[in-house]
C-alpha cells in the first residue's frame, strides 16, 4: 500500500497544481489547494485500491486531462494560456492513446506471427486423447462437492486441465461463495482433481488449505496480492492454479508489456503467488518451473491469435478488403482457444480459423500455441482440400442428435490415420457425457461415434477406408503380410458392412471391414488366412487384404 499511497500523494499534489488558479490571493489559494489535494489523494487511493490499475504514471493520461481542462477553465491571465497549453498537450496525448488501434496494427501482427506448416504429425494410436470435456468434468466435481468440509462455505472454481506426473488431470479449487463466507471461513480447503483422460474416473478432494485467492477480499484477494507485490507489471488474463509434483497449489498469472500507447499485450512471464503463505515470485517465460503448463494465459493466446488473424495486411484491410483476413474460432474451452495435449507431453492450445464471410464454415487453417512458451504454429492444412471449421462438425452433431437434443463441445483437429478430423464429445441437455463423435474434415459424410475415444477410433478406421480413404497416413502404419490359423472370430454389422474381427495362432488380433474384402464375411476358425495389414501398434490391426485358403477371390 506504500507505493499506492506515495503515487497517489504525487499525482494528488500535481492536480491541486494544475486545478488551482496559482495567481488567486494566499489566503484563498493555499486552503483550495490543500483542500483538493486531500480530496484527489483520496479518490485516486480508492481507484487504484479497488481496480486493481497498474502504477504506471501513463494510466493517469485521462485524470490529467480533466485537471488541465479545468486548471484552463479556472485560471485567468498568462497562467490561463500556459495551463491552456497544457491542457493541448494532454489532449494530445490523450489522441496518441486512444488512437494507437489505428496504427498499431502491423506491430500487434509481428508479436504474434506463427511459424507456418501444412500438417500435424499424426495421431499415435496406442493413447489416448485428453478427450473428457470440461463441462461434463465440472458436473461430476459439483455432485462430489459433499467431500469438502463446511460445504456451504465454498462453491467449485474455474477448471483448469493440467499435466502431473505423466496424467492428465483436470483441477479445480475450491472457493468461497460469498464475503461473508469469507470472513467467517477465513481459507479455503483445497481442490479437486479428475482424470481428462478417462471419463469413468470420479473427482478426488485433495486438502490443501489456501488462504490468498481469487474469491478473497481486501489484503486477501489473490489479484490485489500481486498488484501490490508488483505495482507496476501489466497482467492479461485471470489467474489459474497449476499444481507441482508433490500435489502443491500455486496460483499464477501473465505479465507483459503494452505493444504501444497502453494497447496491445506482449507476453514475457508470469507471477506465482503461494496461496497458503502469500508468497509471490516473478518469472520470465524461459524460467518458469517445470510443472506448470500454462505459462501463457488462455487470454493471451486468444489475443495473439486475433492479431495474426486480422491484422495480416494492416487495419484498414481488417475492415474493408479483409484480404487474407482469417477469423479465430470461439468454440474453445477456455477464452475462446481449447488447452490440449502434445505426444511431448507439453500443453498447447487449439484454435481453428475461419472465414470473415458470414455463412461459410470452411476453415483456412488452425494453430497450435505452446502453453509454456506462447510459441505457435499455424497449419494451413492441404491446400487441395476444402476442411470444415469446428462450427461445421458442432453442427453435423447437433444435427445427428437432433431428437435426442445432443450437443458437442470442445472439437479439436487430430490427424487421425492421415485424415484431418475433428473429434468431439458429446453431452446431452443436463451437461452428461454420452459418445466421442470423430467426422473427417475433408469428407464430413465420414463419421462415427463410440463410448470411448478408442472405440470411434476403431469404427473411424473402418468408415475411412469405406470412404475410399486409406490409413497411410498413421504415425506407425507400416504395411506387413501375415499367414496364420484363424482362433476367434467376432462378426458385427456396422452401417451397410459387416465388421469382422478375428485372431490368429500368432496372438495378435485383426480387423476388416466386408466393404474392403467382401467375402470376409466367410471367415470362419480354423480357416488358413494370409492377411496383409498396417502395423499400428494397437490391439486390432487394420487389415488391408484377407485372403482365405479355398476361397476363390
Amino acid at each position: 500500500m506504500t507505493f499506492v499511497f506515495i503515487l497517489s500523494a504525487i499525482a494528488a499534489i500535481v492536480t491541486a497544481l494544475l486545478v488551482v488558479p496559482l495567481t488567486a490571493k494566499r489566503k484563498d489559494m493555499m486552503p483550495s489547494l490543500i483542500s483538493l489535494a486531500i480530496l484527489s489523494f483520496i479518490v485516486l487511493a480508492i481507484i487504484y485500491y479497488v481496480t486493481n490499475l497498474d502504477r504506471n504514471w501513463t494510466a493517469l493520461w485521462p485524470w490529467l486531462v480533466l485537471a488541465t481542462l479545468a486548471g484552463t477553465i479556472l485560471s485567468r491571465g498568462n497562467e490561463q494560456k500556459l495551463k491552456g497549453v497544457l491542457f493541448l498537450g494532454s489532449l494530445g496525448f490523450a489522441i496518441f492513446m486512444l488512437s494507437a488501434p489505428f496504427w498499431n496494427a502491423d506491430d500487434k501482427y509481428e508479436v504474434s506471427k506463427m511459424a507456418e506448416q501444412v500438417e500435424i504429425e499424426a495421431f499415435d494410436e496406442t493413447k489416448t486423447p485428453a478427450s473428457v470435456p470440461p463441462k461434463f468434468a465440472r458436473n461430476k466435481m459439483k455432485k462430489a462437492f459433499g467431500q469438502v468440509p463446511n460445504t456451504s462455505y465454498y462453491e467449485l472454481g474455474n477448471l483448469q486441465i493440467q499435466k502431473i506426473k505423466d496424467e492428465y488431470v483436470y483441477i479445480a479449487p475450491v472457493e468461497f461463495s460469498g464475503i461473508f463466507k469469507w470472513w467467517n471461513g477465513d481459507i479455503t480447503p483445497g481442490y479437486f482433481r479428475m482424470s481428462a483422460t478417462d471419463s469413468s474416473d470420479n473427482p478426488k478432494f485433495l486438502a490443501a488449505e489456501m488462504s490468498y485467492t481469487p474469491s478473497s477480499y481486501f489484503h486477501k484477494n489473490l489479484e490485489r496480492h500481486m498488484r501490490m507485490k508488483h505495482p507496476t507489471k501489466i497482467f492479461h488474463g485471470d489467474t489459474q492454479l497449476e499444481i507441482d509434483e508433490d500435489g502443491k497449489p500455486y496460483y499464477i498469472r501473465s505479465y507483459g508489456k503494452f505493444i504501444s500507447a497502453r494497447n496491445g499485450f506482449e507476453v514475457e512471464g508470469i507471477v506465482a503467488v503461494d496461496p497458503a503463505t502469500g508468497q509471490t515470485d516473478s518469472y520470465k517465460l524461459a524460467d518458469v518451473p517445470s510443472f506448470i503448463d500454462g505459462a501463457v494465459s488462455p487470454e493471451t493466446v486468444s489475443l495473439q491469435n486475433s492479431y495474426y488473424g486480422k491484422y495480416v495486411h494492416g487495419f484498414i484491410n481488417s475492415l474493408f478488403g479483409k484480404k487474407d483476413v482469417k477469423l479465430p474460432s470461439d468454440e474453445g474451452t477456455e477464452a475462446n482457444v481449447s488447452p490440449i495435449f502434445g505426444e511431448d507431453g507439453q500443453m498447447y492450445y487449439f484454435t481453428d480459423f475461419t472465414s470473415p464471410k458470414e455463412g461459410v464454415d470452411s476453415m483456412l487453417g488452425y494453430s497450435l500455441t505452446d502453453g509454456r512458451s506462447g510459441e505457435a504454429t499455424f497449419y494451413t492444412g492441404n491446400l487441395e482440400d476444402s476442411y470444415m471449421d469446428s462450427q461445421g462438425a458442432l453442427q453435423i452433431i447437433e444435427k445427428k442428435f437432433i431428437e435426442k437434443k445432443w450437443q458437442g463441445e470442445m472439437p479439436v483437429l487430430y490427424n487421425f490415420y492421415g485424415e484431418a478430423s475433428w473429434l468431439t464429445p458429446v453431452l446431452d441437455s443436463n451437461g452428461f457425457l454420452q459418445n466421442y463423435f470423430i467426422v473427417s474434415a475433408a469428407n464430413p459424410e465420414i463419421s462415427v461415434y463410440g463410448n470411448t475415444p478408442n472405440e470411434a477410433l476403431k469404427l473411424y478406421k473402418t468408415a475411412i477406408q469405406r470412404g475410399g480413404s486409406t490409413v497411410d497416413g498413421s504415425s506407425s502404419a507400416e504395411e506387413k503380410s501375415v499367414s496364420g490359423t484363424v482362433v476367434r472370430v467376432f462378426k458385427e454389422r456396422v452401417g451397410d458392412y459387416t465388421q469382422v474381427s478375428f485372431l490368429l495362432d500368432n496372438k495378435d488380433n485383426y480387423i476388416v471391414s466386408s466393404e474392403i474384402s467382401p467375402l470376409a464375411v466367410y471367415m470362419q476358425e480354423g480357416d488358413k488366412v494370409q492377411v496383409k495389414f498396417l502395423n499400428t501398434g494397437e490391439l486390432f490391426l487394420p487389415v488391408k487384404e484377407v485372403i482365405i485358403q479355398g476361397i476363390e477371390q
